[in-house]
Formats: structure tokens, C-alpha cells, sequence
């Protein structure tokens, strides 16, 4: 199996069970109708960041009180706010087949979720990219939400990349994004390479690492 197909099988809850040929054969099928359905676009920007506290955060307007924030920027003086949606073609998608075939309309959720993951890796190696030139090397994203970060900094996160404008994505009153399968994160940069994995933490196994999601 190819990595996003590993992921949508993790994302199933198969765990370490062997996927059964009718679900595999559904996930491909899945990734297939998602191919042809997805809008993928993304948006970044870079911004200096200071850390007045362990666990205050300052990025622009943005003044965040997050211990776990705190300990995956620390050591980093820039942040990189970054926003993705794969698009409102695959909420259409997933509407329309919930109405014949829930079984298919739950693998296709799935895939969602591991392409929308797999799409923010490609970004986010792009990125390391660029910011390598410069001698410094990204930590994990963190989204809002995510520990003790609270989501109500989502609205000023979206606000600061004009994600209406830049990518088609919004926010409802209750910070949940259209389209839904979309993120928005902070990915720190600093001149301490820390080795993250491309697959983000929760495939890496070193538990007591201090920049953990």
C-alpha cells in the first residue's frame, strides 16, 4: 500500500488488523473519485515570533497562552502561519454518496483525511525547503485546537493569511472551517535541526519528546 493508503486504513481504526480486500478496494476507489474531485490550494506566511513566557506566545496581533505551544516553538524566532482545504468539490462529494452508500461514504472520509495530511506534508516539505536556505528547520505543525491552544485563535490565524481571499476557506461561528476538510497550523522555524519525521509525530516513536504535538 502507498502512505495515504496506509493512513485512510489507520484513520478506519483497523489498527494493526489487516484491512479486509472489500475496504482496500474502496479506499483506491475513494482515492480515485477524490483525484478527480479536489481542489487543493494552500497559503503561508512567515512571521517573527517571541516568546515573553514559557507559555505566551506572541505572532503579530496574535498573543497565545498555550504551554504546549509554548514547548514546540521553543528555540524557534520565526513561525510560519499556514492554511489548506482540499477544496468544496470533496464536501460535495462526500454529501452526495452519504445519501446512497454510508459504508463508502465513510471510507471516503477518511481518505479525506489522509490526503488533506498527505497534501500538508507536500506543502510543508516546500517550505522546510526555503526556510533551510536561510539555516533554519521546522518543528511539527500545531493547529488550533491541539492541546491547551485554544481554537478561538483560529478566526485571527485565518484573518492573518486572508484565507477567504487566498484559498476559498471560511469559519462558522463555532471555528468549524468550510470546506471542512481543511487545516490552518503554526510551524516554527529555528537554527536547531530536531530530525521531525515528514509523517509528523503521530508516527514518530520517540514519546518524550519535548516538541510533541
Amino acid at each position: 500500500m502507498e502512505r495515504r493508503e496506509k493512513e485512510a486504513v489507520r484513520y478506519l481504526g483497523f489498527g494493526k488488523n489487516a484491512v479486509d480486500d472489500r475496504t482496500l478496494a474502496l479506499i483506491r476507489e475513494s482515492f480515485e473519485d477524490l483525484d478527480r474531485e479536489a481542489g487543493k490550494k494552500s497559503v503561508h506566511r512567515v512571521f517573527d515570533i517571541r516568546q515573553a513566557a514559557d507559555d505566551r506566545i506572541l505572532i503579530g496581533p496574535m498573543d497565545i497562552t498555550s504551554k504546549s505551544l509554548g514547548r514546540n516553538l521553543k528555540g524557534c524566532d520565526k513561525v510560519i502561519l499556514f492554511g489548506a482545504t482540499l477544496g468544496t468539490g470533496v464536501d460535495r462529494l462526500i454529501t452526495r454518496i452519504s445519501l446512497t452508500d454510508m459504508a463508502k461514504a465513510a471510507v471516503l472520509q477518511a481518505c479525506a483525511a489522509a490526503e488533506l495530511e498527505d497534501y500538508c506534508d507536500e506543502c510543508q516539505k516546500k517550505i522546510a525547503g526555503a526556510m533551510e536556505e536561510e539555516g533554519r528547520y521546522l518543528r511539527p505543525r500545531f493547529s488550533p485546537g491541539y492541546g491547551d491552544f485554544d481554537i478561538r485563535h483560529q478566526e485571527t490565524l485565518m484573518r492573518m493569511l486572508d484565507c477567504a481571499k487566498t484559498i476559498g476557506l471560511t469559519m462558522t461561528d463555532s471555528f468549524m472551517m468550510t470546506p471542512t476538510k481543511s487545516v490552518t497550523a503554526l510551524i516554527g522555524a529555528g537554527k536547531m535541526r530536531m530530525n521531525c519525521p515528514e509523517s509528523g509525530c503521530e508516527t514518530c516513536a520517540k514519546t518524550d519528546c519535548a516538541f510533541r504535538r
